[in-house]
């Protein structure tokens, strides 16, 4: 059995001579938030639609709960809600009126199923304001709770923050964290606000121009970027091992072959890089640096900020 949710091998999505998701391998674990970043245009939605049977595939593969999707979309595709996009309400009806509508096309059984799913996005059941009446947050919670509505196990929500005020960003993303932790949804959420996506997500995967650049939990990334001292010497390995004899040094992480990031700063660098330099090593830069998302972003993309 998988113990991925959601795991993609190379799916590939292709128009003309134009690659709008390449060779993407996501890994999404069950109960956790996994934020696809990215900016418009960056081939999130062209990835979720592909996630839910919406786009074929050019080439590569889809599992959900560790079965194909081709082939099972009878038996898997229920077990998901998601907001790709926005859902076609009619303007002249109330949200429940809307749902009743769905619920009936969809066949829920569940005849509670309206009013839990109104009732878990703080809507009220059967109230007479029309769908045309609504807010753009009230629109946003409905198209969620349609989302909902049968009780899905996974969720994929596509820029679901998207044209909300300050205040209707708060209540969504509190609201989707209580989705994950108290009602144990596995949530796919993609956004190309990255201090959302930092406030909200488990794990997070960076896609841009259809290329997924990096995949990894919240935790790590915070590690990596929080304040450390960087040390640019010719082989870390012989470095990290002075550091642990010589210094009994322990909190450093080794980047590559050259990079090594030491995260205590009250450390006596001189005689760090004097011990360096008489056990044969080369230092080109010692430096003290803290890395923010954005930054972090910036530099695994090799371009500009994400908003």
């Amino acid at each position: 059995m998988s113990r991925y949710i959601v795991e993609t091998r190379n799916l590939t999505k292709q128009y003309g001579t134009q690659k709008s998701v390449a060779d993407l391998n996501l890994h999404i674990a069950p109960g956790r938030i996994y934020g696809l970043l990215g900016r418009n245009g960056a081939g999130k939605t062209t990835a979720m639609k592909m996630l839910l049977g919406l786009t074929q595939p050019t080439s590569g593969e889809v599992f959900l709960w560790g079965t194909p999707l081709p082939g099972h979309e009878k038996m898997l595709l229920p077990r998901i809600g998601s907001l790709i996009e926005t859902p076609g309400f009619y303007p002249n009806l109330t949200a429940t009126e809307n749902l009743r509508i769905f619920a009936a096309l969809r066949g829920v059984p569940n005849r509670h199923a309206i009013r839990d799913a109104l009732e878990l996005v703080g809507l009220p059941y059967k109230d007479k304001k029309l769908f045309s009446q609504y807010s753009l947050g009230m629109k946003q919670r409905l198209a969620i709770a349609l989302a909902v509505m049968h009780d899905p196990e996974l969720l994929i929500l596509d820029e679901p923050t998207n044209g909300l005020d300050p205040i209707g960003i708060a209540e969504m993303r509190s609201f989707i964290r209580k989705l994950c932790e108290e009602r144990g949804k596995t949530i796919l959420i993609s956004s190309h606000i990255l201090s959302e996506i930092s406030l909200l997500a488990d794990d997070i995967g960076i896609l841009d121009h259809g290329i997924l650049l990096e995949e990894e939990s919240l935790a790590v990334l915070e590690q990596n970027s929080r304040k450390h001292i960087r040390f640019s010497v010719s082989d870390t390995a012989q470095a990290a091992t002075i550091l642990e004899r010589q210094f009994h040094e322990t909190s450093f992480s080794i980047r590559d072959d050259h990079l090594l990031r030491l995260y205590r700063l009250d450390v006596p660098v001189g005689q760090m890089v004097t011990a360096f330099v008489k056990n044969g090593l080369e230092v080109s830069e010692v430096c003290t640096c803290e890395e923010s998302l954005e930054d972090h972003f910036k530099r695994v993309t090799g371009g500009e900020g994400i908003a």
